[in-house]
């Protein structure tokens, strides 16, 4: 199946006529690969998770592989995949941004669950049933690997770590969330509770994930967080210091919303029961400082960061706030 949005056309009739349309059956878990750019280790990245749902996976599952904007060879070459690889679904976006394929993937998707990892699968495939399992189960709506939980075992370099630790230190003081890892790239969501979440979500780029889970916790949903083993990617293109930079002005922007009342979602029968009687206004509170804390850390951010250097200018803004 091949789905074309944003009016982008498939790029060749070859590919649309070529591309393998996966089991009407609906699957159980929908796996979106979010690329851009990645010919060169799209093929073996999704060869090796085809593999291991095959061999190592109870549930039936699709790998939908969500192209947003490539200018390489990732597209054709996905249409390669999924004409060889069963189960392989194609989503073409005419725009970059994270958030947007993953948006689109999973509202288009008939899978029980939705979830997604990086192209580079820097997250071990095995946390991949302890993730969707509470999803399954009922016991929770959303799930996340995380870094940063016991059990954990991570290998990055200083810099990306003490970043790492610096932002999800901001997000818990702004908004007092009991997840800890917001920016992991591997999480599922239930697509009954992702239908109902996505329309609220504004963020097209990384800070997606951040919003989605603040979002989650706001309207009582439960996120269970899986440890993971995680391995980084030195060729990651992500920009470090841009992207904390938007993530930070992200959390600004809910904090100020959640402080005014908005963020409330109709979850229809997602709902779980409503939170303990004065949360409404403990979380009122919270990001009414985490707004002040969170713009007072940014500026200190870009005034020292030219001076001291990213590292030092993240670690001091957040000692002084």
């Amino acid at each position: 199946m091949v789905n074309a949005t944003l009016n982008e056309t498939v790029p060749t009739t070859e590919l649309a006529d070529t591309v393998h349309r996966p089991d009407p059956a609906r699957p159980v878990v929908d796996i979106v690969i979010p690329v851009y750019n990645e010919a060169a280790v799209l093929a073996a990245s999704v060869h090796r998770v085809c593999e291991y749902l095959r061999t190592s996976f109870p549930f039936s599952a699709q790998v939908t592989i969500a192209d947003n904007a490539s200018t390489d060879a990732t597209w054709q070459i996905a249409g390669a995949l999924a004409a060889t690889e069963p189960n392989v679904r194609l989503v073409h976006l005419a725009e970059k941004g994270r958030g947007r394929a993953l948006r689109e993937a999973w509202s288009s998707s008939t899978a029980t669950v939705v979830a997604y990892m990086d192209v580079d699968l820097s997250t071990d495939l095995d946390a991949l049933l302890p993730l969707v399992a509470p999803l399954l189960s009922g016991h929770s709506d959303v799930a996340i690997g995380s870094r940063l939980a016991s059990g954990s075992r991570t290998v990055r370099g200083p810099k990306r770590e003490v970043i790492s630790r610096c932002y999800n230190g901001v997000i818990r003081l702004c908004f007092r969330n009991r997840f800890r890892d917001a920016q992991c790239g591997f999480k599922a969501v239930r697509a009954d509770v992702a239908r109902a979440l996505l329309p609220a979500v504004s963020d097209q780029e990384w800070f997606f994930d951040t919003e989605l889970l603040l979002l989650a916790e706001r309207n009582g949903l439960r996120i269970a967080e899986v440890p993971v083993d995680w391995v980084d990617d030195p060729d990651s293109r992500v920009h470090i210091v841009r992207t904390a930079t938007d993530d930070l002005k992200g959390l600004a922007r809910l904090a100020w919303g959640f402080w005014r009342g908005r963020g409330v979602v109709d979850l229809g029968d997602a709902r779980r029961t409503p939170p303990p009687s004065g949360t409404g206004g403990q979380f009122v509170t919270f990001a009414a400082v985490g707004t002040v804390s969170t713009m007072v850390t940014l500026a200190l951010f870009v005034v020292l960061r030219t001076s001291l250097g990213s590292i030092a200018a993240m670690v001091v803004a957040l000692s002084a706030t």
